[in-house]
C-alpha cells in the first residue's frame, strides 16, 4: 500500500470516525431532534456522490469511507425517527404556527 493510499485511508478513518461521538450521544440521550433533516439529506447526497465517484475511479478507500459515513447517516436518520418524543409527534399534527399550549 502506497503512502497516498495510506493518507487517504487515514483521512477516511478520521472523518468517518468523527460520527461516532454523535451516534453515541444520540443513543445515550435517546434524542436526535437537534439534527436537521435537511442536513442529513444534503450530506447524504454528497456522500452518495463521493461513493459513486469512488466506484467510477475504482478507489476502494473512497468507496469504503463513504459507505461507512452513509451507514452513520442512516443510523442518525433511524434515531430521529425512533427517538421522536410524543410532543414532537403531537406538534406535527397541529395546524401550522400553533404550539401545543395554543391548541386549547
Amino acid at each position: 500500500m502506497g503512502a497516498v493510499t495510506l493518507l487517504g485511508a487515514a483521512a477516511g478513518i478520521l472523518t468517518t470516525g468523527a460520527w461516532l461521538p454523535q451516534l453515541v450521544r444520540c443513543w445515550q440521550t435517546r434524542s436526535a431532534g437537534d439534527i436537521s433533516w435537511s442536513y442529513l439529506l444534503v450530506l447524504g447526497i454528497g456522500v452518495g456522490m463521493w461513493a459513486a465517484y469512488g466506484c467510477y475511479t475504482n478507489d476502494v478507500v473512497i468507496v469504503g469511507a463513504n459507505a461507512m459515513t452513509m451507514l452513520a447517516l442512516l443510523t442518525l436518520a433511524w434515531f430521529k425517527i425512533t427517538f421522536r418524543s410524543t410532543s414532537e409527534i403531537g406538534s406535527a399534527l397541529l395546524p401550522m404556527g400553533k404550539q401545543p399550549a395554543d391548541s386549547e
